[in-house]
């Protein structure tokens, strides 16, 4: 299962994390997903993972 966005593709974004001595290892950001009930385009309700930025936006329809 792929950590990404369903409803604007957000998904890991990668970089370094640099000590004091200027050491670097390769790390990854994660965004913050949701399992999120939400009303389809039919009209019927599904499960699905949005970032928590999509779900603040209003891009989710979530079922009454």
């Amino acid at each position: 299962m792929a950590r990404v966005c369903e409803i604007c593709g957000k998904g890991p974004a990668t970089g370094n994390n640099v000590s004091h001595a200027h050491n670097k290892n390769r790390r990854r950001w994660l965004p913050n997903l949701q399992k999120v009930r939400t009303v389809t385009e039919s009209g019927r309700t599904a499960r699905i993972r949005v970032c928590t930025r999509c779900i603040r936006s209003g891009a989710v329809v979530k079922p009454a």
